[in-house]
């Protein structure tokens, strides 16, 4: 691909999935390949570079400013990439004076708090740096075995978690163990070989990993191969990427804007939405959102708050009208109360202990006509733990339903586990159409009481990672109570209850059962889940579209780079 095809598309490159830093790395890897500047053949070649470094470098071993070091022949396996015809490739010990300083002793307090700054690898930033958090003594300097590292050095560290990070001193400094300092040569522009260490920078990462912490020794940086252009196409390299940083900045402060603005209107018109007084007021804010789904939001990940505030309209009755001649929810408590009896009376279920129900003053006087508040624990009919049972040679084999069965909030059969459960035990972990199977127990906060509706006909038992909520028939619709339970004020509550215990988070019956719940009348809770499931499947079908243009634009991104880099190595 003709690099100008890669500069014409640059700012559409910038809006692919990750796409300015992606073209930061791109940048380094077409500098250090050739491919960011033309050529000149007025250059004088690298080749006559080198025997001037060579000069150079034998005039200072003479001198005694540094010490004689061989290097290996460069093989043609070693090489990673074609590089233009005035270019050399080199081992990088042969461009610079390379060392590593180190860590004056702590117990020592005459080696501290001095003049002389004193650079860990942390306080590398991928710039220039100037002042050190800490220094050390002119003492120090003398005892320890430390390298004083001019103005202009470039540093690299090789230890840990900020392996391949670089900087250029704008001060005269020493170093702690972990950093390894250059001192370039003639002919060689500190700032090319800051960005080729930028550019190498998951080469070195792969040359570091294998131990308990990561690391790259000075041997192996000074020993590693890398391409040097004639010194006018450093520069010129450099003010290339310079020029091209700075578009890459600009670029990404625009989309930090864009997304300031797109949270904004966002917001404001999820607020518009929430607070509908009527239901073609609803639909008409809803209308808009769709109608600039392009405009509020560009990220998938986004499309959550409009999920949430779905969730939110349907809680509060504003997702669908009210029906003057809808059977009160009042009279549904009743209905409840009524079977419970019945159950307990046929020795179905058993008595509980009285719970106090929501007294009539602590309703809130907002709250739909029709509709009512009441605890959770008073309008089912009873809580069950799951068997803790894991394998037995007692009964009849049954599958039990375990936390890996449950797939995006609903059950599925495809690898249900069989258990031998007794005649009595199947009995009392029945799971039956209709139940709702709550997460009583999990590592994640995000799936700890969740409600999972029973929408299968099966002669299913489920495990004690599980609670089950069986509900009185028609009068609690099991899929009104899981959109219930997934809105904020529900989620909540129910962290709130939960107990951690191990990394393990729990929510137990009595904190389940002290969830206060808004419930409508029984047809309006029905029309409620007709319509999110509707919404909801307006909002799967635009988060899929914004899936499918982010995925077009990470194949655009990973074409151009393809045809950019070929004959590049995965690793530089």
């Amino acid at each position: 691909m003709n690099p100008d095809v890669f500069f014409e598309n640059f700012e559409l490159l910038a809006d692919a999935p990750n796409g300015v830093q992606k073209l930061r790395e791109l940048i380094l890897q077409l500098a250090v390949m050739g491919k960011l500047v033309e050529q000149d053949p007025n250059d004088e070649p690298a080749s006559v570079l080198l025997e001037k470094i060579e000069a150079e470098k034998k005039r200072q071993i003479k001198e005694k400013l540094i010490r004689s070091e061989s290097f290996a022949p460069i093989k043609e396996d070693e090489l990673f990439f074609k590089i233009p015809a005035n270019w050399e490739w080199i081992r990088l010990g042969q461009i610079g004076d390379w060392g590593a300083g180190s860590t004056p002793n702590r117990k020592n307090p005459d080696y501290y708090d001095g003049t002389t700054k004193w650079f860990k690898s942390g306080e590398l930033n991928d710039g220039y740096i100037i002042e050190s958090e800490e220094k050390i003594t002119d003492l120090a300097l003398k005892e320890c075995s430390l390298r004083l590292n001019k103005k202009d050095d470039v540093l690299i560290a090789m230890y840990g978690a900020t392996i391949g990070k670089v900087a250029i001193l704008d001060t005269e400094a020493t170093t702690n163990q972990a950093v390894c300092a250059c001192t370039c040569f003639t002919g060689v522009y500190n700032r090319y070989l800051f960005f080729l260490l930028k550019a190498y920078l998951k080469y070195f990462a792969s040359q570091g990993a294998g131990g308990a912490q990561p690391n790259i020794s000075r041997i192996k940086i000074v020993n590693t191969v890398a391409p040097l252009p004639p010194l006018a196409e450093q520069k010129r390299i450099v003010a290339k990427v310079d020029e091209l940083m700075s578009l890459c900045n600009k670029l990404e402060a625009r989309r930090q804007k864009k997304q300031e603005i797109q949270s904004k209107l966002n917001s404001a018109a999820l607020d518009r939405m929430l607070s509908a007084e009527s239901q073609e007021e609803f639909e008409h804010h809803w209308q808009r959102i769709c109608e600039n789904f392009d405009l509020l939001y560009d990220n998938p990940e986004n499309v959550g708050k409009l999920r949430q505030a779905i969730l939110q309209l349907a809680v509060q009755g504003k997702l669908v009208e009210q029906n003057p001649e809808d059977e009160p929810a009042s009279f549904l408590i009743e209905k409840i109360n009524n079977e419970k009896k019945k159950l307990v009376k046929e020795g179905r279920i058993k008595k509980n202990k009285s719970f106090s129900s929501i007294e009539t003053e602590e309703i809130p006087n907002e709250l739909p006509k029709g509709w009512t508040l009441e605890y959770l624990r008073n309008i089912v009919l009873d809580f069950q733990n799951g068997t803790s049972k894991r394998d037995s040679s007692a009964g009849e084999p049954i599958p039990v339903l375990r936390l890996a069965d449950i797939k995006s909030g609903k059950l599925c059969e495809n690898s249900v586990r069989e258990i031998n459960l007794t005649e009595k035990e199947a009995l009392n972990y029945r799971v039956d159409k209709g139940d709702i199977l709550v997460i009583r127990v999990n590592g994640s906060e995000n799936l700890v009481g969740r409600f999972i509706p029973c929408v299968i006909n099966r002669k299913w038992a489920y495990c004690d990672h599980l609670i089950r909520v069986k509900l009185p028939a028609d009068c609690i619709d099991q899929h009104y109570l899981r959109i219930y339970a997934e809105s904020s004020e529900a989620r909540s509550h129910i962290l709130q209850k939960t107990i951690t215990t191990a990394g393990q988070k729990t929510i137990n019956q009595v904190g389940l059962g002290s969830l206060p719940v808004l419930i409508p009348p029984l047809n309006e809770q029905k029309r409620i889940v007709e319509k999110v499931e509707q919404l909801m499947g307006l909002c799967d079908e635009l988060e899929l579209k914004l899936r499918k243009e982010r995925e077009d634009s990470g194949k655009l991104m990973e074409t151009v780079v393809r045809g950019l880099l070929e004959g590049a190595v995965p690793e530089i």
